[in-house]
Formats: C-alpha cells, structure tokens, sequence
C-alpha cells in the first residue's frame, strides 16, 4: 500500500511541475498569430517535433530541433525571440522549460494552436494556425 501512495505522490508532483507556469513564456492568442506580419518578422519558428514528423508539413522558414536535442543545440541564441509548436502542448511547455533553464527570456507559444501530422487516409491539407 505504502508503494501505493508513493507512486500517486510522485504523480502529483510530475502534474504540478507540468503545470507550473514558465516565467519567460507569454502565451499569444490565435488571432495575434500571423507569420507575414512585421511584429514576428524576428521571431524564430521553432518546431520541436521529431525530424519525421517535421518533414511531413512544416511552417516555412521553421527551425527544427526534437525535445531531446535541445538542451544541446547551437542553432538558437538566448537573446533570441522564439515562439515555440509541436504536436502537442506537452511538449511545447518542456520545450519552453529547457530554454528558460539555457537562459531565453523571449519565449512565445500560441494558445491553443498545434501541429497535426497526417494519418493515413487523411488529406494533405495541414493547419498552421495562420
């Protein structure tokens, strides 16, 4: 029973770290999501699906770098503007966590917004949130 609890506490704490707000990270809504619009002319894309993933629809112009190389990557510069998607929101928050841990103070991520991937069957036409 004692493992019981332990493993429920563990759970808890695993929720809350996921949920605690990351203090770089500003959250811009949908509307406000216009890739062409001179605002986020200097913001990167960033895309933190896997390379299969990203090659199967992408934003244009969009660097891509997995979860799992993050913590390591060169290709970014903190005192970057990055706005950060994925597949899911999960994801999309660790993303933001790892690069506030690196230093970035500049991070976006728009509400609601995530990039599908294609299933069989499924037609080629992708939303981007723009």
């Amino acid at each position: 029973m004692t493992l019981v609890y332990i493993a429920a506490g563990m759970l808890v704490v695993w929720l809350l770290i996921q949920l605690w707000p990351v203090s770089s990270l500003t959250y811009v809504d949908m509307e406000e999501w216009d890739p062409s619009h001179e605002r986020w002319s200097n913001v990167k894309i960033l895309d933190v699906r896997d390379s299969s993933e990203y090659w199967e629809n992408h934003i244009p112009g969009s660097i891509n770098i997995s979860i799992g190389r993050l913590p390591w990557q060169k290709e970014l510069s903190r005192h970057d503007e990055v706005i950060i998607f994925s597949s899911t929101w999960l994801k999309r928050k660790k993303a933001a966590r790892i690069l506030a841990r690196r230093g970035f103070r500049q991070l976006y991520m728009v509400k609601g917004c995530c990039l599908s991937t294609k299933g069989k069957g499924e037609s080629s036409e992708h939303k981007y949130c723009y």
